[in-house]
């Protein structure tokens, strides 16, 4: 189909009286209350002498409509807030024999990563003209089996989802954030995990530690196991040696700072021969410079801790969290802009993975490290700045 788009030179609006005459009341009939008929899109097409084809585009914000002159785009929806015009959504759905919902399914709702997230999706996906469920599954097998057939039998025109994979392929568009797995009609939004590992060991390689603590996710974490590659390549790439027994996993399912609290405690409790801690999130960051303090220590000056995502309280906790920050707002967005974009123009190829570069955020919870550490032999040979080198503050 080809799109007539106009320019800045667009004929002026008709005069509103000659185009609406039909909107006045109507007199009045037995027992009738309507009041004046509803404009219609043909009516507002013909009151600003453009076509309607146009002034839908504009209306549904449809990808085709960044091609119409600003000015025009401006007027459009100037007269439609004057004349009240609303879109009726049943004969749009008729239309183009969609329901205009979309599907959102994640592991669960909690502050900081998925808020960030669903900040993202939710103003997108509501200045596109869209509605959407979302459903939580708290990583139950049977409800992330069962939340897709649910939603497809109310119609959804694609599925979002986050930190969570289908196990079988369904018949609308997906997209995925942190899916990680290949399936027919799958889009994955992904961060660059080796990247990201390299700027997080190469900023405490090079503040001198050289024995340093790695927290794995849950299992069912979707990053977990991406993240866990990406640390042990470029460990060996930064010439660092990851030590088995300063390993620790995550097992609860928790987003809360208690999630990284009891692991690091307890790793305290049997040995202190190590100066910095990776940590899966941001969370059990948090919950780890707790265990650090009530084990008597201090962060950084004892132990440095790098977090992960930069959630929105990160930079105002003490000491202030350095983190690799994942632009979770910018996946969001890009979510659903793909999505949207497979759902109307379904013929179009598209891409099966988005990647996204990590950034890291130097604040206060990093330091160089301590002298006094006692380090294996062969760590002690490696080259350890002097004390007096500092961090990078922000």
């Amino acid at each position: 189909m080809r799109l007539i788009t106009m320019d800045d030179e667009t004929p002026p609006a008709r005069d509103l009286p000659e185009v609406v005459q039909r909107l006045q009341p109507m007199p009045p009939r037995k027992s009738s209350i309507e009041g004046p008929k509803p404009v219609n899109l043909k009516i507002l097409a013909e009151y600003l002498s453009l076509s309607p084809a146009t002034v839908s585009l504009v209306m549904n914000n449809a990808p085709g409509a960044s091609a119409i002159a600003a000015t025009t785009r401006h007027r459009v929806l100037e007269a439609a807030k004057r004349l009240d015009y609303r879109p009726n959504p049943i004969a749009r759905s008729l239309r183009t024999r969609q329901t205009f919902t979309v599907g959102v399914i994640v592991p669960e709702f909690s502050e900081g990563y998925f808020t960030m997230l669903m900040n993202g999706i939710e103003e997108h996906l509501l200045q596109s003209g869209y509605l959407h469920y979302v459903v939580s599954h708290q990583g139950k097998r049977d409800l992330i089996d069962e939340y897709p057939r649910l939603l497809t039998k109310r119609a959804v025109d694609g599925f979002l989802l986050v930190n969570t994979s289908l196990n079988e392929e369904v018949s609308v568009p997906v997209v995925s954030i942190s899916g990680h797995k290949k399936l027919n009609g799958n889009t994955n939004i992904l961060l660059d995990h080796d990247r990201a590992a390299l700027l997080a060991l190469k900023h405490l390689y090079d503040l001198g530690h050289r024995r340093i603590a790695f927290m794995k996710g849950q299992r069912q974490a979707s990053d977990s196991d991406s993240r866990w590659e990406g640390i042990l390549a470029m460990a060996k790439r930064v010439g660092l040696t990851i030590y088995p027994e300063l390993c620790v996993y995550l097992e609860a399912n928790s987003w809360s700072p208690e999630l990284g609290y009891p692991i690091i405690r307890d790793l305290l409790a049997r040995t202190r021969d190590f100066t910095a801690i990776f940590c899966f999130n941001d969370i059990a960051a948090i919950g780890a410079i707790r265990a650090i303090a009530d084990a008597g220590l201090r962060c950084p000056d004892d132990i440095s801790v790098i977090g992960f995502d930069d959630i929105s309280s990160a930079a105002y906790h003490t000491p202030r969290l350095t983190t690799v920050r994942q632009p979770l707002r910018r996946m969001g967005e890009m979510a659903v802009q793909t999505l949207l974009k497979r759902i109307e123009s379904p013929q179009e190829a598209y891409p099966e993975v988005i990647l996204f570069e990590p950034e890291l955020m130097v604040r206060e919870s990093t330091s160089s490290a301590p002298l006094t550490v006692r380090y294996s032999p062969a760590a002690a040979q490696m080259d350890v700045p002097s004390k007096s080198r500092t961090s990078r503050k922000q």
